[in-house]
């Protein structure tokens, strides 16, 4: 077959994805197995080989990150139970005064909480960043929830252990310490630039209260009431947030954490816990901090060269996560019970489930992208500079998001689409997991729930939504793209 047919027949596997995702609101994972179907088939790898390989790349990918994402949303089920992410942003608030919280919410949020799926942090995060937003000098609802979409979408694609993170280094091949150190190089610096620079626009009169703001319907504190951002489901569990989204996506919960599947009306999210007074908020963010620094730490002897059996052990992603789910299981027992921890744990192995298909079809996806050849034919037409494709890699992310409106798919599928040219390149794998999720960013709009859940939460009309969440995280997006083009350099 050609170089023309089989770049045509690829091209047509994404849009078809893409088409039957929008068009026909078909559930994202299954419309990446069709793609793959059809890209296999007629780029004539024959029925056996087709099968064969969507199933090895799922499996593939599954070994990568499987463990990692079960954990790692595992441990977020069990933080969110306890009460120490509401605990954690009320410390905030009183160690960095309102003024400074959002710098302080956002760089938490895109580092340190991102284990917890993103609906539920929004859930949580909410009321107590609109406390802060009444008590600052001016503009605070539209500081407050561009905080929070900025620092919630860029640590889902940028920072492990957010699950777009670990998807990108899977797929790609990236050892999960260096997307964690790469990513935090990058994650700090962009997040910081881009709310500042958000603030900068709503200082000079970029809001207008009057018509970006709308009255919070039922203010009350994050625990003591059920939040709704849509009409509530029969059946659906204790509390409920409706996406608003009039069509599937992959479910932004899901790029943040867990969300539904696609068309399935919302992410089921419980109030969070109270704990007993004696649990000291350290000791409930200790073990997954400390699962974050032994990955770490591996990654920084391993640069170094330095070798000892012990610490590799505990520093391996898996053992290291693992460490950090016992933990948070021990102390969250101590603090909640076991009772309620059995019972988030049973929820949280059912939130899993989209996910790990979503990562898997992705991996099938990009598997039979390989098995045609795409990576070579690509790396023919690319330049040796690696300038370029780094922002192919970007302006694909980014038109698959503005097309799907899943953070998560997007990232996936464009690094799916162009792994097969870092080695023709020489491009080292880490820039084109950190250039696809930087594209990933950009556009979120009316298709994602994590805009309709900011619009809602935050007492913002649509149009206010628009500039903070919208343009909020675009600039993010640019900026990330632009600081990882100075990483091609070094790298």
């Amino acid at each position: 077959m050609s170089d023309l047919a089989t770049m045509v027949n690829t091209g047509a596997a994404v849009l078809a994805v893409v088409v039957l995702i929008i068009r026909f609101k078909i559930n994202p994972a299954v419309a990446l197995v069709l793609g793959s179907a059809y890209l296999g088939l007629t780029a004539g790898l024959g029925t056996e080989k087709t099968v064969d390989t969507i199933a090895t790349g799922f499996g593939d990918i599954m070994a990568e990150v499987g463990l990692l994402i079960a954990f790692g949303v595992l441990t977020g089920v069990m933080l969110q139970e306890t009460g120490a992410i509401e605990r954690l942003v009320r410390a905030l608030i009183r160690v960095f005064g309102v003024n400074r919280m959002p710098y302080a919410l956002s760089l938490t949020v895109a580092t340190a909480l991102q284990s917890i799926y993103l609906d539920v942090l929004l859930v949580i995060s909410a009321p107590l960043a609109r406390t802060a937003a009444a008590k600052m000098d001016k503009k605070g609802t539209a500081r407050m929830a561009t905080a929070l979409a900025i620092g919630g979408e860029c640590g889902i694609v940028l920072m492990v252990p957010g699950v777009g993170a670990l998807a990108l280094a899977g797929l790609l091949g990236v050892p999960l310490g260096k997307m964690l150190l790469f990513g935090l190089l990058l994650v700090i610096p962009t997040v910081t630039i881009a709310v500042a620079v958000m603030s900068f626009l709503f200082d000079r009169g970029w809001w207008n209260s009057e018509r970006d703001e709308q009255p919070y319907p039922a203010d009350q504190p994050a625990g003591d009431a059920q939040l709704h951002a849509g009409d509530r489901q029969p059946g659906a569990g204790d509390a409920e947030l409706q996406d608003g989204d009039e069509q599937p996506t992959a479910g932004d919960g899901a790029s943040g954490a867990a969300g539904k599947p696609a068309g399935s009306g919302g992410v089921a999210v419980a109030a969070p816990a109270r704990t007993r007074p004696d649990t000291p908020l350290p000791l409930l963010m200790a073990p997954l901090i400390t699962a974050l620094l032994l990955i770490a730490v591996g990654a920084v002897l391993d640069v170094a060269e330095i070798h000892n059996p012990v610490i590799e052990f505990l520093a391996t992603p898996v053992i290291a996560l693992l460490i950090g789910l016992v933990g948070t299981s021990i102390v969250g027992r101590r603090s909640v019970g076991i009772d309620r921890i059995q019972r988030c744990l049973t929820t949280g192995f059912q939130e899993s489930g989209q996910i790990l298909v979503l990562t898997g079809v992705g991996g099938s996806l990009a598997a039979t992208i390989t098995a045609t050849g795409v990576g070579d034919i690509l790396g023919d037409y690319f330049t040796a500079s690696t300038a370029a494709p780094l922002l192919m890699v970007w302006a694909i992310a980014a038109v698959l998001h503005i097309a799907v409106g899943s953070v998560t798919l997007s990232a996936i599928t464009a690094a799916g689409i162009l792994a097969p040219v870092a080695p023709a390149l020489g491009i080292d794998p880490v820039l084109i997991a950190l250039a696809a999720g930087a594209g990933s960013l950009f556009a979120v709009h009316v298709t994602s729930n994590t805009f309709w859940l900011l619009q809602s939460l935050m007492g913002q009309t649509t149009r206010g939504t628009l500039k903070t969440c919208s343009v909020g995280v675009s600039i993010a997006s640019v900026v990330a793209i632009v600081l990882i083009m100075p990483l091609s350099l070094a790298l």
